[in-house]
């Protein structure tokens, strides 16, 4: 047993301290990004925010709205080759990742969707753990069967096991065990890391090597978004963020909760008409149910069930996501994306901001 005395840290610890800046509007910041990528050689230009691959979130209609604003999709892991390919006329190859886990069913139902549709370029290897040996195997495997394939990988949270993963060839690292608003990872096991701190240690792993990373969990506003972007991530993921749109596809719960109020012509009860979509962590009991039929005896559920708000279009919050890190952008004089993390300087904080109207 060892101790690590310095201190890490989460996003909610941490302000960016403003600086000066040139920028007039945030209408002059460009939050595009091009990327070549290590071991595929290709190159990918777009704004470099990921939809999970989670239920309700990482679907076919979220990539089609997404890719239209060129944003990126890691799809769920259990799209079929019949699935995606009735869905491709109304996709862009390059804003969206087929996902897959690392068992045999998996990669047959991968292979068959790549080997029959050459176009889609990106791959995402998920997994919870991802410093298990046979986890680093399946990556070796996929990267010689598809050479010129981009590879997203993860979950990991150090700068080892980074560098570990782009040695076997991933393009793409994904950082992040434990942070995200469904993911009881954390409580169960006690396994995890900080969030801000993983990408800072991931990234200078990962650009060392001529890499990538995603900050993948634990943003929950666009403050958040941005910094993981300041602090040297290339691409951020989200899932709850992206939960609860039409485009995740899952059911609208309507409820109606008394006001304790009468309407004074009837003096009838008044109600509010309440709308929520449920959203559910990918290793909890709910999502094993659904894709396994049982939660195994071996394992316990690492993720919470929970009612969100539903949302409507998601547009409007990829709208509200991108004004905001264009306003990070102005307060610290960065014109494009890849200045950000050049103009972040960091301040440590015990409050974050004023919740007086924000506490239930």
């Amino acid at each position: 047993m060892r101790i690590e005395l310095d201190e890490k840290l989460d996003f909610s610890d941490v302000l960016i301290r403003p600086k000066r800046s040139t920028l007039a509007s945030r209408k002059e910041v460009d939050l595009n990004r091009t990327y070549t990528f290590k071991h595929a050689g290709q190159t990918w230009s777009g704004i470099p925010i990921m939809a999970a691959n989670m239920d309700g979130v990482g679907t076919l209609d979220m990539a089609k709205a997404l890719g239209e604003r060129n944003l990126f999709t890691c799809l769920v892991k259990n799209y079929t080759k019949t699935d995606i390919e009735a869905a491709l006329p109304n996709l862009n190859p390059t804003t969206f990742a087929v996902s897959t886990g690392t068992s045999k069913d998996d990669y047959l139902n991968l292979k068959s969707i790549i080997d029959e549709n050459p176009m889609i370029q990106f791959i995402c290897i998920d997994v919870a753990n991802g410093y298990s040996e046979a986890f680093g195997e399946f990556v070796s495997k996929v990267r010689k069967d598809y050479p010129k394939h981009v590879i997203i990988a993860g979950n990991v949270v150090t700068a080892d096991m980074t560098q570990e993963l782009i040695l076997r060839g991933v393009d793409i690292v994904k950082v992040g065990i434990g942070p995200g608003s469904v993911c009881t990872t954390r409580i169960q096991t006690g396994v995890g890391y900080p969030q801000l701190s993983a990408i800072i240690e991931c990234a200078d792993a990962a650009h060392g090597l001529g890499a990538h990373i995603i900050s993948d969990g634990g943003c929950t506003c666009p403050g958040d978004v941005a910094k993981a972007f300041g602090a040297g991530a290339d691409f951020v993921m989200l899932g709850g963020m992206f939960a609860g749109h039409n485009e995740g596809g899952g059911k609208v719960i309507t409820e109606y909760h008394d006001t304790h109020q009468k309407d004074l012509k009837t003096f009838e009860p008044i109600y509010e008409v309440r709308k929520f979509v449920e959203f559910y962590g990918m290793s909890s009991s709910t999502a094993m149910i659904k894709h396994k039929g049982e939660v195994a005896d071996y394992r316990s559920s690492e993720g919470r069930t929970v009612k969100i708000p539903y949302k409507g279009a998601v547009d409007t919050t990829i709208k509200d996501i991108l004004g905001g890190i264009r306003s990070t952008c102005t307060y610290v004089g960065a014109k494009t994306l890849k200045d950000l993390s050049k103009c972040t300087t960091f301040i440590r904080v015990h409050r974050q901001f004023n919740d007086i109207y924000t506490r239930h």
